[in-house]
């Protein structure tokens, strides 16, 4: 999940990843591999007013 967040281009920023319907905590990023098949969700919070 690391590497994936990095190659996005997202390291550093307000995101929630979510993978098979789960929540991913990003203290869990560099131990969460990725399998053929996974569903991922990411979104990146942006502030506004």
């Amino acid at each position: 999940m690391a590497q994936l967040v990095e190659r996005l281009q997202l390291a550093g920023k307000r995101l929630a990843v979510e993978r098979n319907g789960d929540i991913v905590p990003r203290s869990t990023y560099a131990q969460t591999w990725l399998a053929d098949g996974d569903q991922l969700e990411i979104v990146q919070a942006i502030g506004g007013g």
